[in-house]
């Protein structure tokens, strides 16, 4: 499929509030945010200097299928009272926005990554490679590159502002940040939207190997969802078919994009490079196949 490349937006009829690694957000009244996934692509909490064409929208249709599909295990951040149109009647504006966008409700966003792990791959791999442990918690000790875990954990970590790198911290140093009564709730609900999604891209053929979410509370305190939900780009998506503990599996997430530069001469900090055509057209590729499995 052809998609034409969306690096930034330019929307004037609405204030811009944030211009995050890949999200353009704009205020929509006091209320409302519109959140436009753009196709810019980020690795290691740099943005590179091409974007993909397309990857915005694909990221949305696929967190927009996850809402869904959880929307009986928790609150989340969508808002039914608008619709792009109402907001940006301006056809060349609007434009920028279909298809890649969400209206969603105002949130005071609590300042941590809620990272469900079910597989020991990535930073968990590390930093269990040198305690035996991932975030403080205590795991067997014959455990081996991408093995599955004997039940998912909870990891949360610090979040990034643009150019900075993500902190795992430990579930004690969370609940200084956030108290104990909310800590407990985003673990438990951050668990239970892991596994309901884990079965469900099993049985299509796609291992959840970790993911993260983000929780806000609203006006009144709840707790609710927002942000991407279970996409290439929060989570790990692997080839269950030709999954195998003790090697790194083939994915269908952004970690394709993060093994080329890998490869590169780069000390992984601002311009990234360029990324290749090929690199750039196995990554959507990677995409949409997740899109078309998960949404099947």
């Amino acid at each position: 499929m052809s998609y034409s490349a969306i690096t930034e937006t330019t929307i004037t009829s609405l204030p811009q509030v944030h211009r995050g690694k890949v999200r353009d957000i704009y205020a929509v009244g006091d209320n409302h945010l519109l959140l436009i996934a753009t196709d810019r692509v980020s690795a290691f909490d740099v943005v590179m200097p091409k974007p993909l064409p397309g990857k915005g929208i694909l990221l949305t249709k696929i967190a927009l299928f996850w809402f869904d599909f959880i929307g009986d295990l928790m609150p989340n951040h969508l808002s039914d009272e608008l619709t792009l149109q109402d907001i940006l009647p301006d056809a060349q504006e609007r434009a920028q926005a279909e298809n890649r966008s969400m209206i969603v409700k105002r949130l005071d966003g609590l300042p941590i990554e809620a990272v469900v792990r079910g597989y020991l791959i990535g930073s968990g791999w590390l930093d269990y490679q040198r305690s035996g442990s991932v975030c403080g918690i205590e795991l067997p000790t014959d455990l081996t590159l991408a093995q599955q875990l004997p039940e998912p954990i909870f990891t949360p970590a610090t979040k990034a502002d643009v150019g900075d790198h993500d902190e795992n911290i430990s579930f004690a140093q969370m609940q200084s940040v956030v108290g104990n009564e909310q800590a407990d709730a985003v673990r438990q609900a951050s668990i239970e939207i892991y596994n309901r999604a884990a079965e469900h891209a099993r049985q299509r053929g796609i291992i959840i190997a970790d993911t993260k979410f983000e929780f806000g509370t609203d006006a009144n305190g709840t707790l609710t969802l927002m942000d991407e939900v279970l996409t290439p780009d929060s989570s790990r998506f692997w080839n269950a078919a030709s999954y195998q503990a003790g090697s790194s599996p083939e994915s269908y997430d952004k970690q394709f994009v993060r093994d080329y530069l890998e490869t590169l001469d780069w000390n992984k900090t601002a311009p990234g490079p360029d990324l290749p055509e090929d690199i750039m057209q196995k990554t959507l590729a990677r995409y949409e196949t997740a899109y078309n499995k998960l949404t099947s």
